[in-house]
Formats: structure tokens, C-alpha cells, sequence
């Protein structure tokens, strides 16, 4: 496994963790999932203003945006359906890198498009915070923006390349991050520019039930 670079207090960075042929196959698990939960508009609370990254989630649970707030749910919102289950590569990445004693309950999907960004946020719609968020990259380089746990705190950013793993735990649990923009032409991976997000959260305590 490639060595992991701290790029904050407890936040891991493993550049190329997956080689070619296991991004591609990913690509593929991934593209079933969306033909069983195709991508849907995330939305503003309140004012109802579409967010510029589409999503999905597979899972027991997944994380949704709309007027009336930020959620997790166990169905999707256009179709209703359950979302399905986290493929078995991915269970394996998350006990390979986060250690955590409890399965991640929620992988979201998120599609960039080529304009597409995500503010700077905090991953906190979780019941257990002390469960770590892990983040996988795919497709087209995105410039990723880390700080602390003030929003207004210093910041500094890494290019997240395709088959890079990010691992939100301990100190760096809340920090505030985001995706400045993507740079298209990066990868050629998705046959097309834009870039695909997958993050793995535990939502709920070990000992909850959902």
C-alpha cells in the first residue's frame, strides 16, 4: 500500500492508492449503482438553490439535501426506492483504512461536472462524530481545500488525483473542507471530464439500530 501523508492533524492522504485496473473496475460497480439509484439535484435548505455536484448514495442509509434540510434517509428521493447496498471493494477499504470497528452505513456519490465545486463544509449531519469519513477520488484531478474547525481559519489545498483515498478522523474529524474546482483533461478514466466522489460515513453509533 502507498504511504499515506498527514496533510492535517489526523487527515491521511494516500496519493494512487488504486491502481488503474481497480479505479476502472470500480467505475463499473459504480455505474451499476446508478442505474439502480440514478443521480439526483441536491438542494439549498430554504432557498432551494440546486448545489452544482449531482449525487447518489448505496447504503442502508443516504445523505440528501432539499428545503427542508440536510438528511440521511433510507430511500431515494425521486424514486423511493432503498438505495443499494456499498459494493464488498469498498467495505474492504474502509476496514483496510479507517480501522473503525463498525461498517461505514453510507457511501454518497458525488458527480462533478467539469464547472462543478463544493464550498467549504463540515461533515456533521452524523450521529457518531467519532466515526472517520473516508473519501475516494476518480476520474479528473479536483483541488482540494482543507482547514480547521472554524470556517474563517487558514486553509491550504491539495490536487486530489484519480485513485487517491482521504481520511477525515480524530482532530481533523470536523474540519472544514471543500472543492475549489476540478481540472478537466486530468483522467481519462471516465471517458469523459468531470470527476466521481465517493464517501464512505458511519451515520449512527455500533450499538444503534436503523
Amino acid at each position: 500500500m502507498p504511504q499515506s501523508i498527514e496533510i492535517a492533524p489526523d487527515c491521511l492522504w494516500w496519493p494512487e492508492l488504486l491502481d488503474r485496473p481497480a479505479q476502472e473496475a470500480l467505475v463499473e460497480e459504480v455505474r451499476g449503482l446508478l442505474r439502480e439509484a440514478p443521480l439526483f439535484a441536491p438542494a439549498m435548505p430554504r432557498t432551494g438553490k440546486p448545489l452544482s455536484v449531482k449525487m447518489s448514495n448505496c447504503g442502508p442509509l443516504g445523505w440528501v439535501a432539499d428545503v427542508s434540510g440536510y438528511r440521511y434517509q433510507p430511500f431515494h428521493p425521486d424514486t423511493r426506492a432503498p438505495w443499494p447496498p456499498i459494493p464488498r471493494s469498498l467495505l474492504d477499504l474502509w476496514d483496510q483504512l479507517t480501522r473503525h470497528p463498525a461498517p461505514p452505513e453510507a457511501c454518497l456519490i458525488n458527480w462533478y461536472a467539469p464547472d462543478a465545486r463544493m464550498g467549504l463544509h463540515q461533515d456533521r449531519d452524523e450521529t457518531d462524530l467519532s466515526a472517520p469519513v473516508l473519501s475516494l477520488s476518480l476520474g479528473d484531478t479536483a483541488l482540494f481545500r482543507i482547514g480547521g474547525e472554524n470556517r474563517s481559519g487558514s486553509t491550504h489545498s491539495v490536487r486530489l488525483t484519480s485513485g487517491d483515498a482521504v481520511l477525515l478522523a480524530g482532530r481533523s474529524r470536523l474540519a472544514f473542507h471543500g472543492v475549489d474546482r476540478i481540472l478537466p483533461g486530468t483522467s481519462t478514466l471516465l471517458g469523459a471530464p468531470g470527476r466521481i466522489n465517493l464517501t464512505l460515513r458511519r451515520v449512527t453509533p455500533p450499538d444503534a439500530t436503523l
